[in-house]
C-alpha cells in the first residue's frame, strides 16, 4: 500500500538505516534521510553510505540532532510523515558504561522529540528500534516477547525499555501507532565498526589477535541485514489497530492501545568460537585467540522466539550464518579495496 508522502528513516547514515532507507528506494517509495553523522565510529563509513543513497532520485537528506527538538519539529511540519521508521540512536552496550548521558540525550530525549512530533503532525505508524538488550536478566530461552523485560543489564537495555513504554504511553493516550522492533545482533554488508564480525574481520586480516569473552561460550542470534529489512518493510503498512490487542490480562506484546513490540531474530543462536572459524574460512586465515571473562552488561546467550512475527507479516529470517558471513566478508574486502579506512572507533 503507497503513502501519500515520503517515508523518514533516522539513523540514514547508519547500518539499519541505509538498509532499510536503500530497500524502500528500490521499491520507489521516496525516503527523507535523517542523521546526525556524529563521530561514535569513522564518519567516512556513514559518508560511503550516504553516497549510495543519493544514487536514487527520492532520496533527500538532512542532518540534523534527535535533541535538536525544534529542528525535529521544523522537519515534521514541512513534510507531515505518513510512515516513520526510526532506527537513529546511540548504540552498543559497552560504551553505554563509559558515556551514558549520550544514551540519555539520544535514546530518550530523541525518542521523546520523535513521538511528539509524530503525534503534532498526524504520523499513521511509528515503527523503531528497540533492542534484544531490554530482555537483560531474562533466563528462560528463547526470548519471547510475550516475557516480562523488568531488568535489563545496561544503560542501553534500560533506555530501549523506555522507548518501548513511552511509545505505549503516546498509543494509549493519543492513538498514535506504534511497532517496535527488538532486533538481535544485525550484521552484514555495511555494517558498524564496533560490532563482533566487524572487529574479528579486521584483526583476523591484520594478523592480529582477537578478544572472545565467556572464553568464546557467548551465544548470539544473528540475523542477516536483509532478513532484519525484510521484516521492517513488511510492517511499515500494517500499523497497529486500537482494540486489536488481547482483552483479558495484561500482556507484555499487545494492548488495547495501537501497540505492538517484535523479536527480529534468526531464531537459531551460534557461538562465537563458531563464528570465528566461519569467519577464517571465509578470509582463509587463522585466528590468534585470546579467551578473557564475560564483560559487565552482557548476557551469556540471546534467542529470538519469532512466531509473533511470522503471524503477523508471513515471513522468518532464516539466513544461515555460514552464508551471511561470506557474503559480509566479500563486502568488506571491496569496500576496503576502495580505500575506505573505517576502522574501530577510538575508545
Amino acid at each position: 500500500m503507497a503513502t501519500l508522502g515520503p517515508v523518514l528513516v533516522t539513523g540514514a547514515a547508519g547500518f539499519i538505516g541505509f538498509h532499510v532507507a536503500r530497500r524502500l528506494l528500490a521499491e520507489g517509495r521516496p525516503v527523507v534521510g535523517l542523521d546526525n553523522m556524529n563521530a561514535y565510529y569513522d564518519p567516512r563509513l556513514k559518508q560511503a553510505r550516504l553516497a549510495e543513497l543519493a544514487k536514487h532520485a527520492g532520496f533527500s537528506f538532512v542532518r540534523a540532532d534527535l535533541a535538536e527538538r525544534a529542528a525535529i519539529e521544523s522537519l515534521f511540519a514541512q513534510h507531515r510523515f505518513p510512515r516513520v521508521v526510526h532506527l537513529a540512536a546511540q548504540a552498543g552496550v559497552r560504551h553505554s558504561l563509559v558515556d551514558p548521558h549520550a544514551y540519555v540525550t539520544a535514546n530518550l530525549v530523541g525518542f521523546a522529540n520523535i513521538l511528539e512530533a509524530c503525534r503534532q503532525h498526524g504520523c499513521g505508524h511509528l515503527l523503531y528500534a528497540s533492542s534484544s538488550s531490554v530482555y537483560g536478566a531474562n533466563a528462560k530461552m528463547p526470548f519471547s516477547v510475550h516475557d516480562v523485560t523488568d531488568h535489563p543489564l545496561s544503560l542501553y537495555g534500560a533506555s530501549k525499555k523506555a522507548n518501548e513504554s513511552m511509545a505505549h504511553a503516546y498509543a494509549h493516550l493519543f492513538g498514535l501507532p506504534t511497532t517496535g522492533l527488538r532486533f538481535f545482533t544485525v550484521y552484514g554488508p555495511w555494517g558498524r565498526p564496533d560490532m563482533a564480525l566487524w572487529l574479528f574481520a579486521s584483526a583476523i586480516l591484520a594478523e592480529r589477535p582477537i578478544t572472545l569473552f565467556n572464553h568464546g561460550r557467548m551465544r548470539r542470534d544473528f540475523t542477516y541485514i536483509d532478513d532484519a529489512v525484510e521484516a521492517v518493510v513488511r510492517l511499515i503498512d500494517r500499523a497497529p489497530v486500537p482494540g486489536a490487542g488481547r482483552s483479558g490480562p495484561p500482556d507484555p506484546a499487545t494492548s488495547a492501545a495501537p501497540w505492538r513490540v517484535y523479536n527480529i531474530g534468526n531464531n537459531n543462536p551460534v557461538e562465537l568460537a563458531e563464528v570465528v572459524r566461519l569467519l577464517e574460512q571465509a578470509i582463509g586465515k587463522r585466528a590468534e585467540r585470546v579467551l578473557l571473562p564475560m564483560q559487565p552488561g552482557d548476557v551469556p546467550e540471546t534467542f529470538a522466539d519469532i512466531d509473533d512475527l511470522a503471524r503477523a507479516i508471513g515471513f522468518r529470517p532464516a539466513t544461515a550464518i555460514g552464508e551471511g558471513i561470506a557474503r559480509f566478508i566479500a563486502w568488506y574486502r571491496e569496500y576496503h579495496g576502495h580505500d575506505h579506512s573505517a576502522g574501530p572507533p577510538a575508545r
